[in-house]
Parts: structure tokens; C-alpha cells; sequence
């Protein structure tokens, strides 16, 4: 008897994760900015834990600076690009699904500002053929509102809402490996 695993969860394989826009000046105008960057900061460990490629972006980082130095950090040797488009998949360049070089069709992505940069993100990447996966808890904006409307856009429109919680345990999959074992004090370290 044959055992596959669902197609709605998030394989580390297929999967990349992009990290939109955490910058140094956005941030005082983020009113949960503490556990956004906490978030963020465990989903860019996990990802490089579990062999899963880390894109981000800043949007016009003349104007509202770099990346923050949390973040950072740890994308040490990735390359941030500074866009003005919206939309990062626009700027990325990135293709269809069909057409990505690596093959991974499946993009989590957090960050900020979930009704503007995130939002025409997401719709762009859906459209594009891939499958998204948006962490609630790692997805911000300036109003709560905004940030609740956007999440309703972008479930009715396919993106998978989730949490950074649940994208961590997916790229696991299973207990008893060294992964799980440094997945473990990761999760620990709550914001």
C-alpha cells in the first residue's frame, strides 16, 4: 500500500521563503513589531536549518531604510534587491511556476505591509502558478484592519493561510532528527 503525503502541505524541497520589505523605518509604525521580527527570525533559521533557498526584499530603501539588523543578520550573502514596484514577484523576476529554474513551486511569504507589498505579492505569485503559504503571525501592517482584510483577500483568493509555527513543524515532517531536535529549541524561544 502506497502512503503520500497532502499536496497543502509545505515540502522543503519545493519550497522557498521570501521575507517582504522588514525595514528599519516601516518598523515604529508596526504596532506588533516585536513578534514580526521574532517570527521572521524563525522562519529564515528554519529555512537555512532545513535547506529551504531565503529571497527578501526592501522597498525603496532610500527612503525607508534597510532591512532590520535582526533580520539582517542572518541573510548573510543573500541578495536584498531595492524595488519600487509593489509587487516583489514582479521585481524578483522569478517567472511561472513552470518556468523556475530550481523547480520549487511552493513560496511562504511574510513580512510587511500585508495590504500593499505582501497582498499584490501573493495575487501575482498565485497568478504565476504558485502554490503560497502565508504565516498569519509573521505579516503585518500599520493597521489591524488592513492587515485582517488582507488575509480574507488573500485566502479567497488561494493563498494557504498558516502560522510560523505550522510552516516550521511542515518542513520537518517528522520527530527523532537532529533537525527536529534544533527545530525544537527554536520554537522554544517564543517572542
Amino acid at each position: 500500500m502506497s502512503y503520500e503525503r497532502s499536496h497543502e502541505l509545505i515540502g522543503r524541497g519545493e519550497s522557498r521563503l521570501l521575507i517582504v520589505d522588514v525595514q528599519e523605518k516601516l518598523m515604529p509604525a508596526i504596532p506588533v513589531r516585536e513578534s514580526l521580527i521574532a517570527n521572521c527570525r524563525k522562519l529564515i533559521e528554519a529555512a537555512k536549518l532545513f535547506g529551504v533557498p531565503v529571497s527578501a526584499t526592501e522597498q525603496y530603501a532610500k527612503g525607508l531604510g534597510p532591512t532590520v539588523p535582526q533580520l539582517r543578520e542572518l541573510l548573510d550573502g543573500v541578495p536584498i534587491p531595492d524595488k519600487v514596484c509593489f509587487s516583489a514577484a514582479e521585481c524578483l523576476g522569478w517567472g511561472t511556476a513552470a518556468e523556475h529554474p530550481d523547480g520549487r513551486f511552493q513560496i511562504v511569504v511574510a513580512g510587511i505591509e500585508a495590504h500593499v507589498c505582501v497582498l499584490q505579492t501573493v495575487l501575482d505569485l498565485l497568478s504565476n502558478g504558485y502554490q503560497v503559504f502565508v504565516p498569519a503571525d509573521a505579516l503585518a501592517s500599520r493597521a489591524k484592519l488592513d492587515w485582517k482584510i488582507a488575509l480574507r483577500r488573500l485566502a479567497a483568493s488561494g493563498a494557504i493561510i498558516t502560522t510560523t509555527e505550522s510552516v516550521m513543524f511542515e518542513w520537518c515532517a517528522a520527530a527523532g532528527s537532529p533537525e527536529f531536535k534544533q527545530l525544537s529549541k527554536l520554537v522554544k524561544n517564543q517572542p
